[in-house]
């Protein structure tokens, strides 16, 4: 295994030279209409600059970034992490829990494949490279060029990219695709795009070119035209399909791989296009290396290790505490023919928690959703279920430069004092909020109990001589926390327990245990008092700030499931986006943690410094890994010799 550093030694990794972080870009961003929130990087690699002209203030380049540095110059050879020479071929198969119903993964109905999105390519490619944060190169472009002041884009395409079908990719696709979502797309993604970008125009049949509205912050302009998905115009028109509707067909892509087959409910293969366009692109050396990715369905978390124990499938990241803690005893471990492994996580962690319903009436006041806060008990949780290998969450910015401690100071509060009385008297003058601390020795914390139970009483939920609280109309304090049922069985331990600890303060609460494709249809209709669901990770300012917390798309958009809307924060985000060196924009991000943390929609769960993997010996990585990927899929690469030797010993099915 490799010796992984400490979670401090991972942050100032991390934090070195990279100041302005970007968004991950988790394939889910994809998958829900194309909608890319892509960020600034450090001021610091200045060596790119050699790299672009700015004649007549026009910036021409084979990359972006917002600040205009890259650490990769025009002409490299291959992404610095890879192997050029890792060879291909081989199979690379994971695990899914639950059903499917669809292979279009951009439809506001069904449940769509796993990595249904896999097949499309956009004009900038947003998974690499996984070193450095906040810049992209050209995929499907060749090269871009832009004014100084970003009010437009044209990018050149590659003459030589090819859908599946051997049609090429043109302009008139990048065209079609864009005016596509924002007629058939998310409508928060239609919303909030529709007014920033004002045309997309193909020059030619090789050049497009994107105007931008003047009205607003320069940030994720650029990089959201060129983070589209690109359709086929052809395939769409002929068939008459629709980008909103389920369906089983899938338009041709220009991706590496293509849709093999599909058996639904049970497994879906990709295979890799023999004629792939862009094999031989410096972007793409040593990646892209296996001949088959294959998807396995499970009716469940326990089903789905039972399956990896006995070879059904070859890889899988493990997020149970308690299963990597016990659980990989089993003989194909004894035997070597499993490999665990632990690989630093060098983003910051995932925003999961308990979050609040904002809509429901009964969770508006704050001091409801504080005493519910106070029946999960982290500390507990994670000696008792979760083997004490989590760490408290507190921060939105968790282990970074924007997070906020202590009282503002400094330029951070200058910026909340230029807002005026949109900041509450207690955000300039508290310590920021922290997450409450319980007893890991009782499950019910006495003390907690206690404060919970006078915050009730004084949001006006009394208890009855049946122990249950209601208000002054009668009725009681009802809470459902909906959780799926192919789900980890350690989750629905924490929330039962959860839901034990808010039925002792006299709170109607209850668990559902609900199918896969009903979970998916009430997370998307905001159909629940509290889930356990989260924030994707943002440490940079960026536009999609606004579709994680803004107030105009909280009504309909899916990135945020409390539905936060305030004033504040919408001026918070506004001010990081405006800023024009880094010292404010930090600042201002730490003011925006600041008050989403004292706005409280969340109760903070847990994060782990590592990503927890389990592979049958077969898969070879790059001896020095990136900071911000694993890259299993990406850039790793198997083994010929070794798989035929785990499927001789019968260790493979």
């Amino acid at each position: 295994m490799r010796s992984a550093p400490t979670r401090s030694q991972t942050r100032a990794k991390v934090d070195t030279g990279l100041s302005q972080w970007g968004l991950s870009r988790p394939a889910m961003a994809v998958a829900l209409g194309g909608l890319a929130l892509f960020l600034g990087a450090s001021m610091a690699l200045a060596e790119s600059h050699a790299e672009m002209t700015k004649g007549d203030a026009v910036i021409q380049s084979h990359g972006y970034n917002y600040y205009g540095d890259l650490a990769y110059p025009a002409g490299f050879p291959q992404m610095n992490y890879v192997n050029p020479d890792a060879p291909k071929g081989g199979t690379f198969a994971i695990d899914a829990s639950g059903t499917f119903d669809s292979m279009n993964p951009y439809s506001r109905k069904g449940r769509p494949g796993a990595m249904s999105s896999m097949m499309y390519e956009s004009l900038l490619d947003p998974s690499a490279p996984a070193d450095e944060y906040g810049s992209e190169y050209c995929l499907l472009c060749e090269s871009l060029e832009y004014d100084e002041g970003k009010t437009w884009v044209i990018f050149h395409m590659r003459k030589d990219a090819k859908f599946s079908d051997g049609t090429p990719v043109t302009a008139h696709d990048v065209v079609f695709s864009h005016e596509l979502l924002l007629e058939q797309g998310l409508p928060s993604y239609a919303r909030a795009v529709s007014q920033r970008i004002t045309g997309a125009e193909a020059l030619d049949d090789y050049t497009v070119k994107f105007t931008f509205a003047t009205d607003i912050p320069r940030r994720s302009l650029i990089d959201q035209a060129g983070g589209v998905s690109v359709w086929s115009k052809k395939w769409f028109e002929e068939t008459g399909a629709r980008l909103d509707e389920p369906r089983m067909e899938t338009s041709p892509g220009s991706g590496p791989y293509m849709l093999d087959s599909y058996d639904i409910n049970r497994r879906i293969t990709y295979k890799r296009n023999p004629d792939y366009w862009g094999k031989d692109l410096p972007i793409n050396k040593g990646r892209h290396n296996y001949d088959e990715i294959r998807v396995e369905y499970f009716s469940d978390e326990t089903a789905a290790f039972e399956a990896f124990k006995a070879g059904e499938y070859t890889f899988r990241e493990e997020t149970n505490s308690k299963q990597w803690a016990t659980g990989y005893n089993f003989p194909a471990v004894d035997k070597g023919y499993v490999k665990l492994e632990s690989i630093p996580d060098g983003n910051p962690p995932t925003n999961v928690g308990f979050v609040f319903n904002l809509g429901r009436e009964v969770l508006k006041d704050k001091r409801v959703r504080e005493a519910l806060a106070l029946g999960y008990n982290f500390e507990w949780t994670n000696e008792s279920l979760q083997f004490g290998l989590f760490e408290q969450r507190n921060s939105f910015f968790q282990g970074t430069v924007q997070e906020a401690t202590g009282v503002p100071e400094g330029k951070e509060r200058e910026i909340l004092e230029s807002l005026g009385d949109l900041v509450p008297a207690e955000v300039l003058s508290e310590p920021v909020r922290m997450a409450h601390t319980s007893s890991p020795t009782r499950v019910l914390d006495r003390k907690n109990l206690r404060r919970a139970m006078s915050l009730l009483d004084e949001a006006g939920w009394s208890v009855g001589g049946d122990g249950m609280r209601r208000n002054d109309a009668g009725q009681t304090l009802d809470i459902v926390i909906p959780i799926n049922s192919s789900g980890s069985p350690t989750l629905e331990s924490m929330v039962q327990t959860y839901v034990q600890n808010l039925q002792q303060m006299g709170v109607n609460a209850q668990m559902q245990k609900v199918d896969p494709s009903q979970y998916t249809l009430r997370q998307r209709e905001r159909d629940y008092d509290v889930i356990f669901a989260g924030y994707r990770t943002f440490v940079g300012a960026g536009t999609g700030l606004f579709q994680l917390y803004g107030s105009e798309n909280a009504d309909v958009s899916l990135f945020n499931p409390a539905g936060v809307a305030s004033p504040l924060i919408d001026a918070l985000i506004q001010t990081a986006l405006e800023a024009e060196e880094t010292e404010t924009e930090t600042a201002a991000l730490t003011a925006l943690d600041r008050v989403l943390r004292h706005e409280f929609f969340m109760v903070p769960a847990y994060f782990k410094a590592d990503n927890w993997l389990a592979y049958f010996n077969m898969y070879d990585h790059p001896e020095d890994m990136p900071p911000f990927a694993v890259g299993q899929m990406d850039f790793w690469w198997a083994d010929a010799e070794k798989e035929e030797a785990l499927k001789a010993a019968g260790a493979l099915r």
